[in-house]
């Protein structure tokens, strides 16, 4: 039983270390384009590179530090107050699965953004190249948003399962 929540939220937290290195590479990037190129295309994309990165940064630091505590946690609840699992952690697993959905919406909203501006615009001016490459940045970074929520969702689903059939016992 503990060993599936701790493969659980051991997956969680490498996930959260992508996240982080995404964060991480795409302000590198960002930065190599701002200082070393220097061209609107890709001023462009260095602003939604970095915007996206800032919140990778965030979510994958937080999930790394907070999952050992989420481990003791609910292995607490299963030793110590087995009721629990229906009253907190189930609840909290079908709020982070909704958040997902909301999650999922939001970036392909902003995938098909980035996509919509890529192609719209031709690289002629200054504003018109920045768009294109604010639009390509910003469609990269959400399809990898997209992916990495993808596999976090499944595990999430497959989590939350689990917590039910051992409500159910």
């Amino acid at each position: 039983m503990t060993s599936f929540i701790q493969d659980y939220f051991t997956a969680e937290r490498f996930e959260s270390l992508f996240f982080t290195g995404v964060g991480i590479i795409a302000t590198l990037i960002s930065i190599y384009f701002i200082f070393v190129v220097k061209k609107p295309f890709f001023y462009g994309m260095a602003i939604s590179l970095i915007f996206v990165a800032l919140i990778q940064l965030v979510v994958g630091t937080t999930v790394f530090f907070r999952s050992p505590k989420d481990i003791i946690r609910v292995e607490n609840i299963f030793k110590n107050e087995p009721s629990s699992i229906k009253t907190q952690e189930i609840p909290r697993m079908e709020v982070v699965m909704k958040n997902f959905v909301i999650y999922r919406y939001v970036e392909i909203a902003l995938a098909t953004l980035g996509i919509i501006l890529y192609f719209t615009f031709s690289t002629q001016t200054f504003t018109t190249s920045l768009l294109k490459g604010l639009g390509l940045g910003l469609a990269i970074q959400a399809i990898l948003m997209l992916s990495l929520d993808f596999f976090a969702e499944k595990r999430g689903h497959e989590y939350l399962e689990y917590l039910i059939q051992l409500d159910k016992n």
